[in-house]
């Protein structure tokens, strides 16, 4: 069984899950931030392909990219410390990134490689809905890959159950229309969002992302759905920590 589904049979609330560019703060930090994660707690881990035009990243995010593509990060060099590090993470893992560098590498190959190295799904922000059922869900579902939707606040009901449908793991739900980046709190409007999409009786269990980055908003993704997604704050605590243990040890008391 693919372990994000193993992952939701075993634990069904508070489960976190924590996004972290390949290649920061450093090259090699890749697989020491993945052990660090697990140590610590962390049900579920995101790695972030650096793209030079990210569109849906905040400031910090697209920090974090663009300094691991200047230290030489690459999808093929990702692969090769996934590979190196196979055995020593068990937490599923799922590789979040843009179309462009997927499709120079090619998604047939993408796919096989992520099933070399352990990945278990995959994020793909700018993929569009219809070109996932025609083209790409046949052969990720071949290498028994899950892909994981975004839905929005602005997201239609009618693609709220299609993507419910036809996708398997989890649903990723962004808490706001904005690009990525830390929030203090959320206002009613995004809280009455999070009652509608629970009223809907998905299929799919559903992680809260965008803006999970103190107790107050970490509890409120908890209260409202499977879980939370920890990313610019992460990014954040990795920039400012003075070690990668840290960052992680600093993560239950957001």
């Amino acid at each position: 069984m693919n372990s994000i589904s193993e992952l939701f049979q075993r634990k069904q609330r508070n489960i976190l899950s924590v996004y972290f560019t390949a290649g920061y703060p450093r090259l090699g930090d890749t697989a020491a931030t993945l052990a660090a994660l697990q140590a610590g707690g962390v049900d579920m881990a995101e790695v972030g392909i650096p793209f030079s035009d990210p569109m849906a990243d905040g400031p910090v995010i697209q920090a974090s990219g663009a300094a691991a593509l200047r230290s030489g990060m690459t999808l093929a060099k990702l692969f090769e410390q996934l590979e190196a590090m196979q055995g020593a993470v068990s937490i599923p893992l799922i590789l979040m990134g843009y179309l462009n560098p997927i499709m120079q590498h090619g998604f047939e190959r993408f796919c096989a490689d992520c099933r070399r190295v352990g990945v278990a799904g995959m994020i793909i922000p700018d993929l569009p809905f219809g070109e996932y059922l025609r083209d790409y869900k046949p052969v990720a579902d071949r290498h028994g890959l899950k892909v994981i939707m975004l839905i929005t606040p602005e997201t239609s009901e009618e693609r709220i159950r299609l993507i419910d449908d036809h996708t398997e793991g989890f649903i990723y739900m962004v808490s706001s229309a904005a690009t990525t980046g830390a929030q203090e709190r959320f206002g009613e409007r995004t809280l009455a969002y999070f009652r509608r999409i629970n009223g809907m009786g998905l299929r799919n269990p559903r992680l809260i992302g965008f803006g999970i980055s103190n107790p107050e908003t970490l509890r409120a993704a908890f209260d409202n759905a499977s879980g939370a997604i920890v990313g610019s704050k992460f990014i954040s605590l990795l920039t400012e920590a003075g070690s990668i243990s840290e960052a992680v040890g600093r993560l239950p008391h957001l």
